[in-house]
């Protein structure tokens, strides 16, 4: 399996790039104010327009970092958090069962928070602005 390490940097890449386009495709119809869909929970408090406007801010320049791979792992990890608010709410209106209702946050947060681990990788802008903090310290050779 040690020939799979080989395809890291593209998978990342293909990670990252997945996962920007699928928080953009979300994002901007309610930034841009093509859509007056506004889930069911965000509906509820007085503050939810602003909430879900944040959210869509959040998902379309959030999206674009990733697929540019800047600041790669802070943006994950607030995507993370977003997608893990939202199954929170969809989980607690419709109950832990109900997994046909959350199945998509659950993903995108499971697959935020490992890019968040290893970061953006070879082919993001993250690594010539920072150097390649996504790789494995590598183990020291006995010298003897």
């Amino acid at each position: 399996m040690r020939h799979l390490d080989k395809l890291r940097p593209l998978t990342l890449f293909l990670l990252r790039a997945a996962l920007g386009i699928v928080f953009v495709f979300h994002g901007w119809p309610r930034l841009s104010g093509r859509t007056a869909q506004v889930p069911q929970f965000l509906a509820e408090p007085a503050s939810a327009a602003s909430f879900a406007y944040l959210f869509a801010v959040l998902a379309v320049f959030g999206g674009v970092l990733l697929i540019l791979g800047l600041f790669t792992r802070a943006m994950a990890l607030l995507l993370a958090a977003h997608m893990g608010w939202v199954f929170w709410r969809i989980a607690s209106l419709h109950g832990y069962l109900a997994v046909d209702r959350f199945e998509i946050p659950l993903i995108l947060c499971a697959a935020c928070l490992a890019l968040a681990s290893f970061g953006g990788g070879f082919f993001s802008v993250d690594r010539p602005l920072f150097g390649d903090k996504s790789r494995a310290p590598r183990a020291a050779k006995n010298r003897s």
